[in-house]
C-alpha cells in the first residue's frame, strides 16, 4: 500500500505537521507499507537542519529524518525558495522537489492524507 502525506503547517505553533509525521512514521513500521511525505508551504521548515529546542519539545527535523529513513521526503522547491531555505540546510534524506513530482506521487498513491 502506497500512502502519500501532504503537510502544509509550520513545524511549531500547531500540531498538524507533527501529527502527520507521527502517523507517517507509525505507518512505515507496518508490513507492506510504502510512505512518501511532501512538505509544502510553511511545512518545509520541518526539514530544516539545526533546529534547537528546549528540553521536552519534539524536534520536527529529527522526525523528518526518521521518516526519511523509511520512505521518501520531498519539499516544494518554490516554497523553500520563498522562505529562504537552501538545499544544503535540509536534514539528510529530505530533497527539493517540484509540483510535477507531487503530481506523480499523488497519481501513484493508493491513499493521500493531507495535514
Amino acid at each position: 500500500m502506497k500512502t502519500l502525506f501532504i503537510l502544509n503547517d509550520p513545524p511549531y505553533g500547531t500540531e498538524r505537521s507533527y501529527n502527520g509525521l507521527r502517523l507517517a512514521r507509525a505507518l512505515s513500521k507496518l508490513p507492506d507499507q510504502q510512505i512518501r511525505v511532501f512538505l509544502m508551504g510553511d511545512a518545509v521548515a520541518c526539514a530544516k537542519a539545526g533546529q534547537k529546542l528546549p528540553d521536552g519539545y519534539y524536534n520536527a527535523a529529527d522526525m523528518v529524518k526518521m521518516v526519511a529513513m523509511a520512505g521518501d521526503v520531498g519539499l516544494c522547491g518554490t516554497c523553500m525558495t520563498a522562505r529562504g531555505i537552501e538545499d544544503s540546510e535540509l536534514v539528510p534524506g529530505a530533497a527539493r522537489k517540484t509540483l510535477n513530482d507531487l503530481a506523480a506521487w499523488t497519481a501513484e498513491a493508493d491513499k493521500v492524507l493531507v495535514f
